[in-house]
């Protein structure tokens, strides 16, 4: 491979996409974790700080794209930053603070099948071959959260966390498709940042009712630890990451790889925490891919 082919491939969509739901695969498990430690709301007021200050140095050079918007495209940016940044992880971190990491799983899995339908209401029809990729992969998803067995899937109930997280899978999948209006020539890093100010000014007063109203912070070093890990790879560089690929794919092929989380969760389970991986896990994981493959490897027609 030529040097000059080693620096596309790493900026290839598909690989941004990757890593970017691999840091996402990280933050459900952290959050979970972090639900004894870090109230939901603070959790998503101190991941954004921290991407701010990383975002910030990156950002500022930039900052004169932003010089020229009309109040239409300012707009775009206000929904766009209360959406990505203000909503989707505030409302999952409530989720999982109330259900369980399978429901959040599946749940989460919608994040494409909503995509398709919304772009549908607004005139897009997804392709056939689209339409059987994200079928297979979500039938990947429900093979690996049932463990094998439909009868779990059955007897899954509905709780106030699972609403929660309906509430964070409408927002993203808003999010991903209004990316495709974003203002023309505003830098990358730029909008990043205007997003992320604008989804702390919503964060700001809802973080200062939390605490107001009793809730405690126990910032142990691995709590601190959980708190640094999901400001700087699923919200600082997995947003980078996605708002790129989405530019570059579509938002329904980008949603798609929302399917990789339960794969991933499977690795990761597998190498930190020493579980056996099992037949349905290789099932699931195959099927996943296989749809992803469907949508990305044909042209469409």
């Amino acid at each position: 491979m030529s040097d000059r082919r080693f620096p596309r491939l790493l900026t290839h969509p598909y690989l941004l996409l990757t890593l970017t739901v691999l840091f996402w695969s990280g933050n459900m498990v952290v959050g979970r974790g972090l639900r004894e430690a870090v109230p939901p709301m603070s959790l998503a007021f101190g991941r954004w700080i921290l991407a701010l200050l990383l975002t910030l140095p990156f950002a500022w050079p930039h900052r004169h794209t932003l010089r020229g918007l009309n109040a239409g495209q300012w707009g775009i940016l206000l929904v766009l930053g209360v959406l990505g940044v203000g909503a989707y992880n505030t409302l999952a971190y409530l989720a999982l603070a109330h259900t369980t990491a399978t429901n959040a799983a599946l749940l989460n899995s919608f994040i494409p099948i909503a995509i398709i339908a919304i772009s549908w209401c607004l005139g897009h029809r997804a392709t056939r071959v689209e339409s059987v990729g994200v079928a297979v992969s979500f039938i990947g998803v429900m093979t690996i959260v049932s463990r094998g067995d439909p009868a779990v899937l059955a007897g899954l109930s509905l709780n106030v966390g699972d609403l929660w997280m309906l509430a964070a899978v409408l927002s993203w999948a808003l999010y991903t498709l209004g990316l495709k209006w974003r203002p023309a020539g505003v830098h990358p890093m730029a909008l990043l940042a205007t997003l992320t100010v604008i989804g702390l000014a919503v964060l700001a007063p809802l973080t200062w009712l939390e605490l107001a109203g009793g809730a405690q912070l126990h910032l142990s070093p691995a709590a601190l630890a959980g708190v640094a890990y999901t400001g700087i790879f699923p919200a600082f560089l997995g947003y980078v990451f996605y708002n790129r690929a989405v530019a570059e794919v579509g938002a329904s092929k980008a949603g798609l790889f929302i399917h990789l989380m339960p794969a991933f969760s499977t690795i990761l389970a597998t190498l930190f925490l020493g579980e056996v991986p099992r037949l349905y896990h290789f099932s699931g994981i195959a099927l996943i891919l296989a749809g992803i493959w469907l949508t990305t490897g044909f042209k469409n027609r």
